[in-house]
């Protein structure tokens, strides 16, 4: 099957998320069999329980980590929830953790479009969630995304399924997200060759890491995130001058407090001559962080062409997979 250009998989985005949505069968756990979740998985597969964690945090009643390794930690337990993504079903250090979960005999769940993963799940009678195949793992963010926030939304019994389907009025003027995709650019047009640093809050931290992500295989450009209020107490004793950075702010707006630092360092920023674009979100929802998502995703592709860089190619990835095949 030929790969689907970025530019495919964006303009039929929703197709990802009504997928998941039709494709989802009910897990059948409750949050009260398990003390804690874990979600393994790296790069593209791993970003959608990431922003569903974030999602979560102030509704679910247990805590939800990420793991991006090949082992496991010491405190997984019977008594621990495993959701394994791997887009291809070849992620090595997904792999691994499967190894690990199997021997301390845990809950799993997997999503994944082929591979062993998917040969494990089905020869052992696990959950799997089904993921379509021919995107680059990074441009399949719906069909994880949407999975993890209904598996998680059902270990919790919060019902998310009205709101996913609600997405889809993100995706009815596709032109919208584009436009503002370029203004950004054109913001940012004068400094292309800068780094990127994103500035989110912990509820828009997520989505800011998929926003570095995409920056990084898809322009070829280096790209870093501060998360407030931590970071004014740190990288902010660094922001001195014009720096050699673009300055991207992803505030979810729920948090007075935060709101104010964003303002304050704005204003510290561009006074010292540095670009600064506000991403306008509203709130926490899962169509803002929809939404979000969308826009900078166009803004990474169109950073890829102003760069002349290669946005489907990705040859230091591939180059290091084919190093470790041979690596003792």
């Amino acid at each position: 099957m030929a790969e689907i250009t970025h530019e495919i998989a964006l303009g039929n985005f929703y197709h990802q998320v009504k997928f998941a949505l039709d494709n989802y069968k009910s897990h059948g756990l409750k949050a009260s069999q398990f003390s804690n979740v874990i979600i393994g998985g790296l790069g593209g597969s791993g970003i959608g329980g990431r922003i569903a964690r974030n999602y979560y945090a102030d509704k679910g009643s247990l805590p939800v980590e990420i793991y991006s390794d090949y082992q496991l930690p010491a405190y997984t337990s019977v008594k621990t929830l495993i959701i394994l993504s791997s887009y291809s079903g070849l992620t090595e250090e997904t792999l691994a953790m499967y190894e690990h979960t199997r021997k301390l005999g845990c809950t799993i769940l997997c999503i994944s479009s082929g591979g062993p993963l998917t040969q494990y799940a089905l020869d052992n009678k696990l959950p799997l969630f089904p993921v379509e195949g021919g995107y680059q793992p990074r441009m399949a963010l719906g069909f994880s995304l949407t999975y993890n926030l209904l598996i998680l939304g059902e270990l919790f019994g919060i019902d998310v399924r009205a709101e996913l389907e609600k997405t889809s009025e993100v995706y009815a003027n596709i032109s919208l997200h584009q436009q503002h995709a370029k203004l950004m650019l054109e913001h940012f047009s004068s400094k292309p060759d800068n780094k990127y640093v994103i500035v989110s809050d912990n509820a828009t931290e997520a989505i800011g890491i998929r926003f570095c992500q995409q920056i990084q295989e898809n322009a070829k450009v280096e790209a870093f995130i501060n998360v407030l209020p931590e970071a004014n107490h740190n990288a902010f004793e660094t922001y001195y001058g014009a720096l050699p950075t673009n300055f991207v702010f992803m505030s979810s707006n729920t948090n007075p407090r935060n709101n104010g630092r964003f303002a304050y360092l704005k204003q510290l920023l561009e006074k010292q001559g540095n670009l600064v674009y506000e991403t306008p979100l509203k709130n926490a929802s899962i169509t803002e962080l929809f939404r979000t998502i969308y826009m900078t995703d166009w803004f990474s592709i169109y950073l890829s062409e102003f760069q002349g860089a290669d946005n489907m190619s990705v040859p230091n990835i591939i180059g290091l997979k084919t190093f470790l095949q041979t690596f003792k």
